[in-house]
């Protein structure tokens, strides 16, 4: 994922962890604000330390020694 985008979804997670986690109306209960914000902070840690997933290219299989 380039950098640019890994620095808007990092913003919006942020964003969106804070208002859970101080919004008065917010559906999570009061006493988990903390946990949303550690959860956040750790997926977003997590986005910019880890590498994707990808799958690895294998080499094309050769013909050679196979009879028909």
């Amino acid at each position: 994922m380039p950098n640019d985008v890994k620095f808007f979804v990092s913003v919006a997670v942020a964003i969106i962890a804070c208002i859970l986690a101080f919004w008065s109306g917010s559906p999570v209960r009061p006493e988990f604000g903390r946990v949303v914000l550690g959860i956040a902070a750790f997926m977003i840690v997590a986005m910019w330390i880890f590498p994707e997933a990808g799958g690895k290219k294998r080499a094309p299989k050769s013909s050679a020694g196979l009879t028909a």
